[in-house]
């Protein structure tokens, strides 16, 4: 059976970078050894594929990147090949909702991550806000998820998404971020109900929208079929709930370790955590 799969998709934050942001030797190896076999490697995951080219730059691959939640799909040479944009009147409601919230956001783009101009003044606001609130609150680990969005490449500050208007800017996901409870719940339930758009959450501090028909499950169907390759013999691994559209629709799946029940539960089999190598674990089994 396991000889049957011809294509991988791997998320990467939580899956197939570690603690360090990083891709580890052995899953670096286990990649190289799953493409020496024929078998198609492909990192889907809710980033820009302009950070996640940054990200693969030292490594020598060149993997197809479905980005921004499947809204887009990268080939190996960077050429786009699908996407699907918010519709601009969907956006702008959105975006101006999270203004007047005052919410740190970013809308990923073809060039660009925009983001407020006084977004991190505004996380920096909300740290205090919630350590003061909740003294036994790590500081440390606010600060850690606020770098990690910060880290991200490609990103122009605007003053306000009007700035955006009438400029042919086409916005993939919106990822709204705080590390208040209440405000991310009353986001959430703000945009639940929108007709043309889809709502999921990558990590604890977040949600992100995007067009209805953008998931990693779709892009994985879309790229598949351009491939030539039965959604049978496809196999996807992930940690998080942007991921279960491509790990319900895979062939074969698995949770991370480090996944949260809810998600090992949709999947056939769980691997190690990222920190253990998780992936290579699972790319090893499926095709030894």
């Amino acid at each position: 059976m396991s000889n049957l799969v011809k294509l991988i998709a791997v998320d990467l934050d939580g899956t197939l970078l570690n603690e360090e942001n990083r891709i580890s030797k052995k899953n670096l190896e286990a990649i190289e050894f799953a493409q020496a076999n024929g078998v198609e490697v492909v990192i889907a995951t809710g980033r820009a594929h302009f950070d996640v080219q940054t990200i693969f730059k030292e490594t020598g691959l060149n993997p197809w990147i479905i980005g921004a939640n499947g809204a887009t799909i990268h080939q190996p040479n960077g050429e786009l090949f699908h996407s699907v944009a918010i519709n601009q009147q969907d956006a702008f409601h959105i975006l101006n909702w999270l203004e007047q919230e005052e919410y740190y956001y970013e809308i990923f783009s073809n060039q660009s991550i925009f983001s407020p101009q006084n977004g991190r003044e505004l996380l920096a606001i909300e740290m205090d806000r919630v350590k003061s609130a909740n003294p036994e609150v790590s500081m440390e680990q606010l600060r850690e998820a606020a770098e990690k969005q910060y880290s991200q490449s490609g990103f122009s500050f605007i003053s306000s998404c009007k700035e955006l208007i009438g400029n042919d800017v086409d916005v993939y996901n919106i990822l709204a971020f705080s590390f208040e409870k209440e405000k991310l719940q009353k986001g959430k339930e703000q945009f639940k109900d929108m007709k043309d758009v889809t709502l999921v959450t990558s990590a604890k501090h977040n949600f992100e929208l995007e067009h209805k028909m953008a998931s990693k499950g779709i892009a994985l169907e879309i790229l598949a079929k351009k491939l030539e390759i039965k959604l049978a013999d496809t196999a996807a691994v992930g940690d998080s709930f942007n991921d279960l559209s491509m790990l319900r629709i895979a062939g074969r799946s698995a949770a991370m370790g480090n996944a949260p029940q809810e998600i090992k539960n949709s999947c056939q089999g769980v691997t190690l955590t990222n920190i253990d190598d998780g992936v290579a674990h699972f790319i090893y089994s499926l095709l030894k």
